[in-house]
């Protein structure tokens, strides 16, 4: 009996060797190739906390200078944000944040780099637009009208489309060519919904150009009101533009 359970034994022992001599080396390096995976997934994850945190820490500082109005540090610490961490959230909103306040120290072609960065280079689609849309209304204001259209043009189809349209209009209506802002102008008031209170002011810009949100444009008031209604939209979008930054930054 013992005899017959060495010779079993045996077998089993010589079969784990034929396995081990056939798989083992396959074996062995799917083993490596699963730690290495979990070690560079835990590594990868590791990497982004930190970034977060230290992008986070820099963000606070910009944050902390806008509100203090300090517009002379603003592109000191945006630059510090953007060259370090260009692909987190923090960037594209301190670039947003910085913007508004330069603009509102005068500070116009501080502003406008910024802008440029974010539509540039923000990662979400969203900041791109709002990036935009507001480099747009700037190039307005200092009536560089044909770049203030390639930033509209450049606004993807989707939830900014509404305000694309509008600020468009707002540049078309700035060049005299009242009737093309009355298209856009429409094309705005469509896009909105219904119960958005922004487009309200869509629809008196329309009725200023002698347009009308679903009928057709009277020229001769057109006429009449396209140079009130140039300088009254060249002002007009800001809020749009702002109200949309402050909820991404949110």
């Amino acid at each position: 009996m013992a005899t017959q359970l060495n010779l079993e034994e045996q077998e089993k022992l010589d079969a784990v060797k034929h396995f081990w001599e056939r798989f083992g080396n396959l074996i062995t390096w799917a083993l490596i190739v699963v730690l290495a995976a979990f070690a560079a997934w835990n590594g990868w994850k590791w990497w982004q906390r930190d970034q977060a945190v230290n992008a986070a820490a820099i963000f606070d500082e910009l944050d902390r200078a806008a509100k203090a109005g300090e517009a002379d540090r603003l592109p000191r610490i945006f630059d510090d944000l953007k060259d370090r961490y260009p692909r987190t959230a923090f960037a594209q909103q301190g670039g947003l944040i910085a913007a508004a306040t330069l603009v509102e120290k005068g500070k116009g072609d501080e502003s406008r780099a910024v802008l440029g960065w974010v539509a540039a280079n923000a990662v979400e689609d969203e900041y791109r637009s709002i990036a935009k849309l507001r480099l747009a209304g700037e190039l307005l204001d200092q009536k560089q009208y044909e770049e203030a259209l390639k930033q509209v043009d450049a606004v993807p189809a989707g939830p900014f489309a509404a305000l694309a349209a509008d600020r468009r209009g707002d540049v078309l209506a700035a060049q005299g060519q009242a009737a093309a802002a009355v298209e856009a102008y429409r094309k705005a008031w469509q896009a909105f919904d219904p119960g958005v209170e922004y487009r309200r002011l869509v629809e008196a810009k329309l009725i200023a150009l002698g347009g009308s949100p679903t009928g057709a444009a009277n020229p001769s008031a057109a006429a009449a009101e396209a140079p009130a209604a140039a300088s009254a939209t060249s002002a007009a979008p800001a809020p749009a533009a702002s109200a949309a930054a402050a909820a991404a930054s949110r």
